[in-house]
């Protein structure tokens, strides 16, 4: 390891790379292997400091009722809920059950909540998830799809990987290669700042197995738009 940063050939890294390219260097969360070492409590404390330091760089006057708290508030916010995805020890757990009623037709599970943060700026991203898939045997609780989402989305992120990642988690978590995944989502790093349109929307999909037939695709796709 050197400056902090893995040794191994997976992560590229380029200094050179300008301020609002949309740059992703892995599939894979870029995490350092020595992350979980330091309990979170102690991660709270750190990063407690280190953001008051940051807010008083600012010039903020941390001696003000309203201010005093928010390093701590942040801090917290980082560890136990923004960044909490990073963590595997929260990953959900993960039940699969025999499609008894042997239902093969495609199932869809739309519009879920994508609260996410870019990993250039840190700032969120904030859309919707469709998730398809076909059983090859098994199935799993509806709600235990929204929770791998959120799972994956609570870490800093870009688009495409998020939805590589969901994907991927999906095919294994099912057995099975017949999976669809379509995010949308607006990203407060256009809105906010650098060219700051308001209008514009990031989609990205990952389709296999038998999606990647175009008449199984639009069907998955007319579950999505249709109605909307």
């Amino acid at each position: 390891m050197k400056d902090g940063l893995p040794d191994s050939g997976k992560f590229i890294i380029n200094k050179e790379i300008p301020d609002d390219d949309h740059f992703m260097t892995s599939i894979e969360t870029p995490i350092r292997s020595d992350a979980f070492e330091i309990d979170d409590e102690i991660k709270v404390e750190l990063i407690e400091k280190k953001f008051r330091e940051i807010m008083e760089i600012l010039g903020l006057d941390l001696t003000d009722d309203s201010l005093k708290d928010t390093p701590k508030r942040v801090a917290k916010m980082y560890v136990k809920e923004t960044f909490r995805g990073l963590n595997p020890k929260n990953k959900p757990s993960v039940t699969l059950f025999e499609n008894k009623y042997k239902f093969n037709q495609m199932l869809v599970e739309k519009n879920i909540q994508v609260y996410s943060y870019c990993e250039h700026h840190f700032v969120p991203i904030i859309g919707k998830a469709h998730v398809a898939y076909f059983s090859a045997g098994k199935v799993v609780g509806l709600s235990k799809i929204n929770r791998m989402v959120q799972y994956y989305s609570k870490r800093p992120q870009v688009q495409e990987r998020l939805t590589v990642q969901i994907a991927n988690e999906m095919k294994e978590m099912l057995q099975t290669e017949d999976v669809a995944v379509l995010i949308e989502a607006d990203h407060l790093c256009v809105a906010s700042r650098g060219v700051q349109d308001v209008s514009s929307s990031t989609v990205t999909s990952s389709y296999h197995g038998k999606f990647l037939d175009s008449n199984v695709r639009d069907e998955f796709l007319r579950y999505v738009y249709d109605g909307k």
